[in-house]
């Protein structure tokens, strides 16, 4: 069972978005404050009324945000 559930996060020319690699999750924000509110509201209504082991997920994950930077030009 999966203690983490996963996020991706890129800036866009706006937004910030986050793609969810364990769940079929995506939401945005303008700052990265806003997306994390974002991704808790979008992870609790995923799972509101289910049970995370049928996700594989342990009872009340985490929530990991890896930010993708842009490429360095070296």
């Amino acid at each position: 069972m999966k203690r983490i559930i996963q996020f991706h996060i890129s800036k866009g020319d706006k937004y910030y978005t986050a793609k969810g690699a364990d769940l079929p999750i995506v939401t945005q924000g303008k700052t990265l404050d806003e997306l994390a509110k974002n991704i808790q509201e979008a992870v609790e209504l995923h799972l509101e009324g289910e049970n995370p082991a049928d996700f594989g997920f342990e009872h009340n994950p985490s929530v990991l945000m890896n930010f993708e930077l842009p490429q360095i030009n070296a």
